[in-house]
């Protein structure tokens, strides 16, 4: 499994709508995509859920490199590209994925918190307890799933997870749902993915 991201943040008086008619307009095209675990269209708008930003930020958990690659360089990307500039494209390799109890209800919000590994930790200790954590994400009431991956060219650990209601229980930035792409969610590897 591997976990994707890019953010797009917009200027203060950025009419977000565009960003809604967007996802609207376009959604469905990864809907099918091979190799895509799925893809979370996420944005955050100043002012909710406590965003200091107007920012539109998909998050994808793919099942294959492939599938991957080719939604990158196959050019499903470059219209993003094409229209919004190329951003940093944030990638983790993943520590463990769980489905929780509200796994079939629709995602309304998604929680993503980022932190650094600290130097001179037991790394396979702390990679145990983001894996441990993941678990106890899903178990918590309005849990659809939770992901934990880690970026090790900056030591960066992300736990993400997607909730069936706007007041989530898991500590980190809330976005919008807007649509959820899953052809492939069902074949996710669940558990500790070492």
């Amino acid at each position: 499994m591997h976990a994707m991201q890019y953010e797009l943040t917009f200027p203060a008086d950025y009419d977000m709508g565009i960003i809604r008619a967007r996802v609207s307009r376009i959604g469905h095209l990864l809907d099918d995509w091979e190799g895509l675990g799925f893809k979370t269209y996420l944005m955050r708008e100043r002012g909710v859920h406590g965003s200091p930003v107007d920012q539109y930020a998909p998050f994808y958990l793919w099942n294959t490199v492939e599938g991957m690659n080719s939604f990158l360089w196959g050019g499903a990307f470059q219209g993003l590209v094409d229209d919004f500039g190329r951003p940093v494209v944030q990638n983790w390799t993943g520590l463990a994925y769980e489905e929780g109890g509200a796994a079939g209800a629709p995602a309304q919000v998604a929680v993503r918190r980022r932190r650094p590994v600290p130097e001179g930790v037991d790394l396979a200790e702390v990679m145990a307890d983001a894996a441990a954590e993941t678990g106890r994400l899903a178990s918590l009431d309005g849990a659809v799933c939770a992901a934990a991956a880690v970026d090790p060219r900056h030591w960066e650990l992300v736990h993400f997870s997607l909730w069936d209601h706007d007041t989530p229980k898991a500590p980190g930035e809330v976005f919008q749902v807007l649509h959820l792409s899953a052809p492939g969610r069902d074949r996710l590897p669940r558990g500790r993915q070492w």
